[in-house]
């Protein structure tokens, strides 16, 4: 992430002040700046996110299914109807925070010491992103938003046992409840090639998207102490270290996902491993690639003016620092709620993380 100094057209020095630059300069150039962020920030959304869309709420409709009628001589067939749909809806939150300066101290700030308060805002918001999306993810149970304007939405998570039904997986007829957050059912220390989590994941995935010759394309983000028995599958394929060249009886991983976050350390089981350093301990969290990404990120209509992602809210342009406000509005929600496993690697039940509960 390139330098706000780098924007502001100054050189990085302490004699050089930001009222040297004037303050239409600083607000222009943040505004520029947060512009990239936000960038930054929906490419790496992009592995959760389906869409951005203005909606409250969705229905998802499911095709039917069963076999076609044998008809008799002077018979008819019976009338069929597609059945099966699920609801969901979006939250729409207002997070923030406030930088507050006055014109003496404008005056003695440098390049480095302006940067730092950028920067501590926009980690407040990546942070802040990225826990919205966990706390979506990782949700057992649907909850209740108020929406101001629309009133008490449910949102729900990913397919946890409840009512809904689903279209038949791979291999079946019949629509069916499903539940995508599980428990292994075994410790971390006890992962072998008996108890291998990713292959429970890899058909919870497969038995709806299929099951293609080669492999899936699936991903699991696992915690870093989750590694090592993970890497002692016999199965396990590492991803060779990048300033080593493998030998000629290597196997050698092709067509590795781009854009990841975290880094993907080998594949088993159908399953890129990445350690992501976000993940709880004990916990993983898998999504398919290929199919419909899980969540649906909510957004104000455009017609209100408000935009969209961080962004500078000054009280007075002409001095935007003395009282600045820096606001995200947003909400998740799963829309796909088939396309997800979030596991406990644990003996007991599944249980929500606790920094996501």
């Amino acid at each position: 992430m390139a330098g706000m100094f780098g924007h502001l057209n100054i050189s990085d020095t302490d004699r050089n002040f930001i009222q040297t630059a004037g303050a239409g300069v600083v607000w222009d150039a943040v505004q520029a700046y947060l512009e990239r962020v936000n960038a930054e920030l929906t490419a790496a959304m992009g592995v959760f996110v389906e869409e951005t869309t203005e909606d409250f709420k969705r229905r998802f409709k499911l095709p039917g299914s069963g076999t076609l009628q044998r008809r008799g001589s002077d018979g008819r067939y019976g009338a069929v109807k597609a059945i099966g749909q699920w609801d969901v809806a979006f939250p729409l939150e207002d997070f923030g925070a406030q930088m507050a300066s006055n014109d003496v101290d404008l005056a003695y700030m440098n390049a480095q010491e302006l940067e730092r308060h950028f920067q501590t805002i926009i980690a407040q918001n990546t942070n802040t992103v990225r826990l919205e999306m966990f706390k979506a993810l990782f949700r057992e149970s649907a909850l209740t938003f108020v929406d101001p304007l629309q009133g008490s939405l449910t949102i729900q998570g990913l397919a946890n046992g409840d009512a809904v039904v689903y279209p038949p997986v791979v291999g079946s007829d019949t629509e069916a409840t499903d539940d995508h957050t599980l428990s292994s059912g075994y410790a971390v220390s006890a992962i072998s090639d008996t108890n291998n989590p990713y292959e429970t994941i890899r058909l919870e995935l497969e038995e709806h998207f299929g099951a293609p010759t080669g492999g899936s394309n699936i991903v699991t983000f696992v915690d870093p102490l989750t590694l090592p028995k993970t890497e002692a599958l016999t199965d396990f394929e590492p991803l060779e270290d990048r300033f080593v060249n493998p030998g000629d009886d290597t196997a050698t991983l092709l067509g590795l996902p781009l854009g990841l976050p975290g880094r993907i350390v080998g594949r088993t089981n159908s399953n890129w491993i990445v350690e992501w350093r976000q993940i709880p301990a004990t916990y993983a969290l898998s999504i398919h690639l290929d199919a419909p990404k899980p969540l649906i990120k909510r957004k104000d209509p455009a017609d209100t003016g408000l935009g969209e992602g961080l962004q500078l809210i000054a009280e007075n342009e002409s001095f935007p620092f003395k009282g600045s406000f820096w606001r995200h509005r947003f909400g998740f929600g799963v829309g796909n709620r088939l396309n997800g496993v979030a596991m406990i690697i644990s003996a007991a039940g599944y249980s929500v993380p606790s920094a996501f509960a």
